[in-house]
C-alpha cells in the first residue's frame, strides 16, 4: 500500500459512496409503472464519493479516499481503478459478506436521467470506521469533501471531526437526507443544485445561512449561472454552454474540481468557474467517471 504524505497545499479527503454504475440508454425515460426498452446496457465505475475522488485526482490534487466496498470482485475491480487514477485506497474498507454499492442509471437522448442506488457496502459503512480514517488523514489534508450517499451520521462525524481539525469542508447534501441535523456543526461550503437548495435553504439568500452554520453555499443549475451565495451577498458565476450528452457525473465532476482548486488556495471565483468548466466538459461524453475532463482540458478553456 501507499503512504500518506506530509501536509501539502492540493491534498483533498474524500468521504463518500463506491457504486458499480449500470447504465442503460433508453429513447426516453420510462413513467411510472412503463417498461421501455434500451438500446444498451453497460457497466461503469461510479459512486459519488468516488466520481469526485476522481475530479479531483485528475484536476491535479493528491486525493485519498474514505469509504466501503464488498469483499467481492466488483469491490477489488474497483480498488484497482482508484489506484490506476492515484487515489489512495488505504482507507477504503472492504466488508465481507456485502456487496459492493450499486446504481442502476437510465439515461435519454438528451442527457437527462434516472437513478436508482442500491448501497450496498457504502450503507453499512460506520462511524468508527471513518473516524479511525479521519484521525489518520485529517493532519494532511486541505479540504474534505463529504457525500450524503453514505449514513449520514458518517458524514456529521467528518464534519464535525474537520471543524475541530480546522480543516477547511465542501458538503454535498446529495441526495437530501429530511432530517439532516443542519445546525449542528460548522460548514465552509455547501455545493448543491437548484433542486437540493430549494428543499434545504429555500430560497438561495444569505439570510439562509446563518442558521444552518454554512460559510459559503454554491447553486449549480445546469446550463444557467452558478450562484455563490454568501453572508456578504450573492455573486453570479456564468456556466460553460455545452450540447450534453450525458448529465450523470457533472455534479460530482462540478464538486471535486471546486475541491480541488480550493485545496490549492485559489479564490472562489476561479474555483467556481474552474468546476463550471469541468462539469460541462463532463457531459460530452458517456458515464460518470469515464468523460472527467483532466486539468489541461480545463485550464484551455480558462485562458
Amino acid at each position: 500500500m501507499s503512504s500518506v504524505h506530509p501536509p501539502v497545499i492540493g491534498r483533498v479527503t474524500v468521504v463518500g459512496s463506491l457504486n458499480i454504475d449500470r447504465i442503460s440508454r433508453v429513447a426516453r425515460l420510462p413513467r411510472p409503472g412503463e417498461t421501455v426498452f434500451a438500446s444498451e446496457t453497460r457497466l461503469e465505475f461510479g459512486g459519488k464519493g468516488a466520481n469526485q475522488a476522481v475530479a479531483a485526482a485528475r484536476h491535479g490534487a493528491a486525493v485519498a479516499m474514505i469509504g466501503a466496498i464488498g469483499d467481492d470482485a466488483d469491490g477489488r475491480l474497483y480498488r484497482e481503478h482508484l489506484q490506476r487514477e492515484g487515489i489512495a485506497t488505504e482507507w477504503v474498507a472492504s466488508l465481507p459478506g456485502i456487496g459492493t454499492g450499486a446504481a442502476f442509471i437510465n439515461v435519454d437522448p438528451h442527457g437527462e436521467n434516472q437513478i436508482v442506488v442500491d448501497r450496498g457496502a457504502n450503507g453499512r459503512f460506520t462511524v468508527e470506521q471513518a473516524s479511525r480514517a479521519l484521525a489518520a488523514l485529517l493532519p494532511v489534508t486541505a479540504v474534505l469533501l463529504v457525500g450524503l450517499e453514505a449514513p449520514w451520521a458518517v458524514a456529521v462525524a467528518a464534519l464535525r471531526a474537520a471543524a475541530a481539525a480546522g480543516v477547511r469542508t465542501v458538503f454535498n447534501p446529495s441526495p437530501v437526507v429530511p432530517d439532516f441535523p443542519w445546525g449542528e456543526v460548522a460548514i465552509d461550503s455547501v455545493v448543491a443544485n437548484e433542486h437540493e437548495c430549494a428543499e434545504i435553504f429555500g430560497d438561495p439568500v444569505p439570510g439562509a445561512l446563518a442558521g444552518r452554520r454554512v460559510r459559503h453555499l454554491v447553486v449549480t443549475h445546469g446550463a444557467a449561472p452558478t450562484l455563490l451565495v454568501t453572508a456578504a451577498g450573492v455573486q453570479s458565476v456564468p456556466a460553460h454552454a455545452v450540447q450534453p450528452r450525458d448529465t450523470v457525473g457533472a455534479g460530482d465532476t462540478f464538486a471535486g474540481t471546486l475541491a480541488a482548486r480550493l485545496a490549492e488556495g485559489a479564490d472562489w471565483s476561479l474555483a467556481v468557474r474552474a468546476a463550471n468548466l469541468a462539469a460541462a466538459l463532463s457531459t460530452l461524453g458517456t458515464g460518470a467517471q469515464t468523460p472527467i475532463p483532466h486539468r489541461t482540458q480545463v485550464e484551455a478553456l480558462l485562458a
